[in-house]
């Protein structure tokens, strides 16, 4: 019962923490792109945790310890304070875009964003059910095992590679062109973050060597 209240706490205090980046630059609630963006986040984060804490509460336990002072190597700390401030600037820069029209995004492509969003969340939040290892900090636990099979036979890093395309589809699905000038440090974030986690599974997790043979690609098959 303690797991569910804090996981209601936390994903009520997520979605008011959105809306605010959101409605807030773009000076309305007039704002249709923000409202689908907000409900798909919601349900993909909310039903994939509240089955965790009801069936694999350890799991959820794992995923709820997270944040820069939660890093324990210097470069996850980086990382971990990129992505939130690649995150927030995202969100902020589309919603002054569409408040002051500094682009135009055809409805179609918002729906493209939208699915990639969707796509993206649905491939992270899979990848957690599939490898109870998967934490939000970088660190390599007892008993830990190699997970090869799933995504993990796609790319090494199959949860950044289904954040990176939800981080692709965020500024198009949010009615903004000039959002994806983020891209660029987005990639150095995910860059930093994957080359110290491999350091650290390469030295304590034992067959991550012989993994790296099988699956040669990090995060985006055929180029890195």
């Amino acid at each position: 019962m303690k797991l569910i209240v804090q996981l209601t706490i936390s994903s009520l205090f997520g979605i008011v923490f959105v809306g605010a980046l959101l409605f807030g630059p773009a000076g309305t609630f007039d704002y249709w792109q923000a409202w689908v963006f907000i409900v798909i986040f919601s349900v993909l984060t909310t039903v994939p945790n509240l089955y965790l804490a009801q069936r694999r509460p350890e799991v959820l336990r794992r995923r709820m310890r997270a944040g820069p002072t939660a890093e324990r190597r210097p470069a996850q700390r980086f990382a971990s304070i990129g992505y939130l401030l690649l995150f927030v600037l995202v969100a902020v820069v589309s919603a002054l875009d569409h408040r002051f029209g500094w682009s135009t995004v055809p409805t179609p492509v918002v729906v493209l964003g939208l699915v990639l969003v969707t796509v993206g969340l649905g491939i992270a939040m899979s990848v957690i059910l599939l490898n109870s290892y998967a934490a939000a900090t970088v660190t390599v636990e007892r008993d830990q095992q190699v997970v090869s099979t799933g995504w993990y036979g796609f790319v090494r890093h199959p949860m950044y590679f289904g954040v990176l395309i939800m981080f692709i589809g965020c500024p198009l699905a949010l009615d903004s062109l000039w959002g994806l000038v983020l891209l660029l440090p987005g990639l150095v974030v995910f860059a930093v973050r994957i080359l110290d986690e491999e350091a650290l599974l390469r030295q304590e997790l034992t067959g991550y060597d012989e993994y790296t043979e099988k699956v040669r690609y990090r995060l985006l098959p055929y180029v890195w």
